[in-house]
C-alpha cells in the first residue's frame, strides 16, 4: 500500500472519528426497535422495516446527527485538544475546510430525503438542523441551558418518529422522560469530565460556576427522579420482560450515585460517563424485551423463505 492509500485511509477513519460513526447504528437501531415495539405494535415488523417514510425519517436523522458531531467538533477543536487530546489529534486529519462541506452536503441531503417524505418533515429537519448549529455555535457555553438543549438534541429523533405515528401514549411519555433523563445526568458528567478544557475556553458550566459538589447534587437529585419513570413503567404500563432491564438500571444507578460521590479524578468521571453509555445502549437492545415473539416471529418467517 502506497503512502496517498494509507493517507487517504487514515483521513477516511478521522472523519469517521469526527461524526461519531460508531453510534450512528445504535441511533438507527433504536429508531428502529422503538417503531416495532412502542410506537406501532400493532403493525407486523416487516411493514415497518419495508415502510419508505420510516426509512427516510430514520436515514435524515442519522445524517443530520452525523452532521451536528462535524459541526460540533469544528467549534470544540480548541477545547479537545485540552479534553480528549489522542482524539483530538486523529480528527485534525481532516481539514476544517473538509468537515464543513461534508457537513453542508450531509445538511442539503437531509433537506432533500426530507422533502421527498412532506413539508412539515422538511421543515421539522430544517429546524433540527438550525438547532443544531445554534446549539454548537452558542448555546452550549452557557450554563444549565446548554446541558438542557444538548439533552433535547438528542432526543428529539424520537419525536420525528412521534410526528410521524401520531402516539402521544402516557407510556411513551414515560420512556422518553427516563431517557431524557439518563442523557441530561451525562451530561452533567461530561462538565465533571471536561472542566480543563472549559475553564480554559470560557464555558460556564455548572461545576466551573458552583463547583464540583453541586454538581454532583444535582446529578445525585436527577439520578433519584429517574425511580420516578421507572416506577410508572414497570407498575402500571405493560412492557413485558423489559422491566428486567429498568431493575437492572436501578441497581446501577445506584452503585454509580455511590462511586460518583468517591470521585473526583477525569478517570473516574469517564468511567461514570462510559456506565451511562452501557446503559443507554442496553436501553436499545432490551426493548426487544417488550414482545420478544414479534421478533422470533419475524425471523421465523423470514427462514422460511430461503
Amino acid at each position: 500500500m502506497n503512502r496517498k492509500s494509507k493517507l487517504l485511509i487514515m483521513k477516511i477513519v478521522s472523519l469517521f472519528s469526527v461524526i461519531r460513526g460508531y453510534n450512528i447504528p445504535i441511533i438507527i437501531l433504536a429508531q428502529y426497535l422503538s417503531a416495532i415495539f412502542i410506537l406501532a405494535p400493532e403493525k407486523k415488523p416487516i411493514d415497518v422495516i419495508l415502510d419508505i417514510n420510516l426509512f427516510l425519517i430514520v436515514f435524515a436523522t442519522a445524517f443530520t446527527i452525523a452532521s451536528g458531531y462535524i459541526i460540533n467538533s469544528f467549534y470544540d477543536s480548541k477545547k479537545d485538544l485540552i479534553n480528549r487530546p489522542n482524539k483530538s489529534i486523529l480528527d485534525r486529519l481532516v481539514s476544517q475546510k473538509t468537515k464543513l462541506n461534508v457537513y453542508f452536503t450531509l445538511n442539503f441531503v437531509v433537506a432533500l430525503l426530507a422533502f421527498f417524505i412532506s413539508l412539515r418533515a422538511f421543515l421539522y429537519f430544517s429546524v433540527y438542523i438550525f438547532l443544531i448549529w445554534f446549539y454548537s455555535h452558542k448555546v452550549k457555553k452557557f450554563v444549565i441551558i446548554g446541558n438542557l438543549m444538548a439533552t433535547l438534541m438528542a432526543i428529539l429523533p424520537f419525536f420525528a418518529l412521534l410526528l410521524y405515528y401520531k402516539n402521544y401514549y402516557e407510556v411513551i411519555i414515560c420512556h422518553a422522560i427516563f431517557l431524557f433523563l439518563l442523557l441530561l445526568i451525562r451530561e452533567m458528567i461530561k462538565d465533571l469530565e471536561n472542566i480543563k478544557g472549559d475553564l480554559a475556553n470560557d464555558y460556564k458550566t455548572i461545576p466551573i460556576l458552583y463547583g464540583e459538589i453541586t454538581s454532583k447534587k444535582i446529578i445525585t437529585f436527577l439520578t433519584l427522579l429517574t425511580v420516578i419513570p421507572v416506577y410508572l413503567l414497570i407498575e402500571k404500563f405493560e412492557i413485558g420482560n423489559m422491566d428486567l432491564y429498568f431493575y437492572s438500571c436501578l441497581l446501577f444507578l445506584l452503585l454509580f450515585v455511590l462511586k460518583l460521590w468517591k470521585s473526583d479524578l477525569k478517570e473516574h468521571y469517564l468511567l461514570l460517563h462510559n456506565v451511562l453509555k452501557f446503559l443507554i445502549v442496553a436501553g436499545v437492545f432490551s426493548i426487544i424485551l417488550i414482545n420478544p415473539s414479534l421478533i422470533l416471529n419475524f425471523w421465523h418467517k423470514m427462514a422460511a423463505l430461503f
